[in-house]
């Protein structure tokens, strides 16, 4: 006997979010022009979100981002640094469309996308230009679904039909390093860096132009971290795919990510080459973050020895 999948938490935040009122208008949504040569894949101008005041209380509320700008071009990896509070997670989820937009604006493919969807077929659109990781394996997959489904899935929202869902589903596990025998796995049965394995996979059915992985592996053992950020640069030579890449650890950063931000309580106080900007921070907020960075002797890496 069948039974209908329980929403998961995470799930649960992209359906509320998609229908909250108040945000500034968007365009239309019919297809934009193809990108000119070099133009930025994710255009952010003068961004910001202010959470209201609780209720009961006085006051204007927590300016939690303030107008921060920045551009994601193609094949890239953005990092976004901070630490909790700093707003970067409320940046992502501006972007992806989980959180509605105060003031500035949020542009993809040259399209705008400053107002969080509200339709079936808002959300498509959004899913097909941008894709969101969540921090926790074990919270973000639906307890209910068997693997295989939890790909194919997303497959079908996006036009692929059952048989055609299924093959594809197989291919994609294969291609985030799963057998073909966790297909009919449930969550539970899975350690995290497969659960993890799992969410990347899900994104992937969508063939995003850009995944947002807000701080994906900071849950998972230090051994673990360093498969799935093997596995998150191999997937982004192969696929061409951009990243969003959030996260509070700069020895993560430091090995995947081509420019990073930084953030301090919701603006943006540095922003670079990641590289050079580890090896010679220049605002004091980054400097304080890179002198956190534990272990002896260490240096900024260069991107292609992470595939060494």
């Amino acid at each position: 006997m069948s039974t209908t999948p329980t929403t998961p938490p995470a799930a649960s935040a992209a359906s509320a979010a998609s229908g909250a009122p108040g945000a500034p208008a968007s365009a239309p949504l019919e297809p934009g022009l193809p990108l000119e040569p070099g133009a930025p894949l994710v255009r952010v101008t003068e961004l910001s979100k202010r959470f209201p005041a609780p209720r009961g209380t006085k006051g204007e509320g927590v300016l939690a981002v303030d107008g921060v700008s920045f551009d994601l071009h193609r094949d890239e990896c953005l990092a976004i640094v901070g630490e909790s509070g700093s707003g970067k997670t409320t940046v992502a989820r501006m972007i992806v469309g989980l959180e509605t937009v105060t003031s500035g604006t949020v542009a993809i493919s040259g399209t705008d996308r400053t107002r969080a969807p509200r339709s079936l077929r808002e959300r498509r659109a959004r899913a097909r230009e941008v894709q969101y990781v969540f921090q926790d394996p074990y919270s973000s997959l639906n307890g209910r679904q068997r693997i295989g489904d939890v790909i194919a899935s997303n497959l079908r929202l996006h036009g692929a039909g059952a048989r055609d869902a299924t093959a594809r589903a197989q291919g994609i596990l294969d291609a985030v390093g799963l057998p073909k025998r966790f297909f009919d796995r449930f969550p539970r049965e899975l350690s995290g860096g497969q659960r993890q394995r799992v969410a990347i996979a899900r994104a992937l059915a969508a063939d995003p132009e850009v995944i947002v992985l807000d701080e994906a592996v900071a849950a998972l053992d230090v051994s673990i971290q360093a498969q799935i950020l093997n596995l998150l640069a191999d997937i982004k030579a192969e696929r061409r795919v951009s990243y969003l890449f959030i996260s509070h650890d700069l020895a993560v950063v430091n090995q995947i990510s081509d420019r990073m931000i930084v953030m301090e309580n919701g603006r943006v106080v540095d922003q670079g080459d990641t590289a050079a900007l580890l090896a010679h921070p220049t605002h004091p907020y980054t400097r304080a973050l890179r002198a956190a960075v534990p272990g002896p002797g260490w240096k900024p890496k260069r991107r292609e020895q992470l595939a060494s």
